[in-house]
């Protein structure tokens, strides 16, 4: 047993050998779904209804071992699969019984854990990398990250093409800096996109109807806010900071997001100063996959910023964020208060 992508996973759930336990997990929710869909619906026929059992999170060992042990009905195989169990939150005993069944499941029997919902936060992500580690030994780990940029551009494209459409790779760029890289944001921007397409024109979609639809999720429209202040548009960042607040977008997320804006600026121009191309922090931070584009307009953007400068700003939003933190101060005038400190550092550099 090991870790699999996704081409194997089909090979072995169309073959005649699949394996007995399998795990499907990661941040892409949608392949999630749609991939243990394809497995339950492989192994519930002909008769779903006694072929297929499927348990939520709070399933038991003892439930999850008698369908697990249960006979299929005139078939081979059946599937029992339980939603969204968080291993690293059992009792020891409860976690016991679990590897058990894991460990000893019959030929007549495919055991799928999937993770169409739940999210490990950060202080259980090492239980969490330890649990993987030892249950690669006993099942096949099907982890499905966030597409690369190129990927889910091709994606856009295609479903465009199904759906007899026209989007070329420079459109599907665009939707992807709007609306992010989750796909299952990305098909309902697509369905929009081509609706309107095929009502109003030719099914072509072109940049102005990217432009005119998408709509820029909160994320976006900050980074929109950082390319403002980076240009020194006074008007524009104080409006695109109306716009965050009109949303009622968190001031501390805000806050959040357009210091790791800052951050791509820094690290970018630490590269692209260390001889490196912009690419290059995307080689240590796994963070970057699927989101190449923050490094890229990081490295449009950072010409003209000086090093002490991009420090100024990243020391701004430091005590920004601890001021909101602790301050009565109300939380609106803060972030203004960051925004014209920001635009004022920025503009120094540039009448240099």
């Amino acid at each position: 047993m090991a870790e699999i992508n996704e081409s194997t996973f089909k090979k072995q759930i169309d073959s005649e050998q699949p394996a007995r336990v399998y795990l499907i997990y990661g941040e892409e929710k949608m392949l999630v779904r749609r991939q243990a869909e394809r497995l339950m619906d492989r192994f519930a026929q002909p008769f779903p209804d006694f072929n297929l059992q499927k348990f939520p999170a709070e399933a038991t060992a003892d439930e999850v071992h008698t369908a697990v042990e249960a006979l299929p009905f005139m078939s081979e195989r059946k599937c029992v699969a339980v939603a969204d169990l968080d291993f690293t939150a059992l009792p020891a005993s409860e976690a016991a019984k679990f590897r058990e069944i894991m460990e000893n499941v019959p030929e007549t029997t495919v055991l799928l854990f999937w993770y169409p919902t739940l999210e490990f936060e950060t202080k259980k992500a090492g239980k969490w990398k330890t649990f993987l580690s030892k249950t690669a030994k006993i099942a096949e780990l099907l982890e499905l990250s966030h597409k690369t940029q190129a990927e889910l551009e091709k994606y856009l494209c295609a479903g465009a093409a199904k759906r007899g459409c026209k989007l070329e790779r420079r459109e599907a760029a665009q939707v992807i800096r709007y609306a992010g890289n989750d796909l299952q944001v990305l098909q309902n921007e697509l369905e929009k996109l081509c609706a309107f397409s095929l009502e109003t024109a030719d099914g072509t979609i072109t940049a102005a109807m990217i432009e005119k639809l998408t709509t820029r999720n909160m994320e976006t429209t900050v980074f929109l806010l950082s390319n403002a202040i980076v240009a020194g548009q006074f008007e524009k960042a104080f409006g695109l900071l109306d716009l965050l607040f009109y949303q009622n977008e968190e001031p501390t997320a805000i806050v959040s997001v357009l210091a790791s804006s800052f951050v791509d600026l820094y690290r970018v121009r630490a590269a692209l100063q260390g001889g490196k191309p912009s690419s290059y922090p995307a080689a240590y931070d796994a963070g970057y996959k699927g989101r190449e584009f923050r490094l890229r307009n990081a490295e449009r953007d950072v010409r003209g910023l000086s090093t002490e400068t991009l420090r100024a700003c990243l020391n701004a939003l430091l005590e920004a964020d601890v001021a909101l933190k602790s301050s009565r101060t109300n939380d609106r005038v803060l972030v203004e208060e960051l925004l014209a400190k920001l635009l004022l550092i920025t503009k120094k550099q540039s009448a240099r």
